[in-house]
């Protein structure tokens, strides 16, 4: 086994795009996603599980239908199961994702942004 701790900036350093999660460790069943947003996601739920955000660089908003919740650097939320919910960022954002392995990004509601599950770098 090859130990080697987790750099984030160099596996950001390794994509571009926006809205694809990229896995970088997995723990059990849970994953551990970095992902680049920048403008607004579309508005989703998860039925069977919560999702963690914790923002690395930049600011995010997470909007709800009844608020919402804004992020800096080193700030986290959790969205509950079943609650409908809509990112977005002004600018590009670095996020760490924490969530069940198989999770859609776009939740039930499809789409273009819908990512790829299952990408490491």
């Amino acid at each position: 086994m090859k130990y080697e701790a987790i750099n984030f900036q160099d596996k950001f350093g390794r994509f571009s795009d926006h809205w694809a999660p990229r896995v970088i460790a997995q723990l059990n069943d849970y994953q551990f996603k970095l992902v680049k947003i920048r403008g607004d996601f579309v508005w989703h739920e998860h039925a069977d599980t919560d999702e963690a955000f914790l923002v690395l660089a930049g600011e995010m908003r997470i909007e709800f239908r009844d608020g919402q919740v804004d992020l800096g650097p080193g700030e986290m939320f959790v969205v509950p199961r079943g609650v409908e919910h809509k990112p977005s960022a002004r600018e590009e954002c670095q996020v760490l994702l924490i969530e069940p392995r198989g999770v859609v990004n776009t939740g039930e509601a499809g789409g273009a942004l819908t990512a790829l599950n299952d990408v490491w770098v």
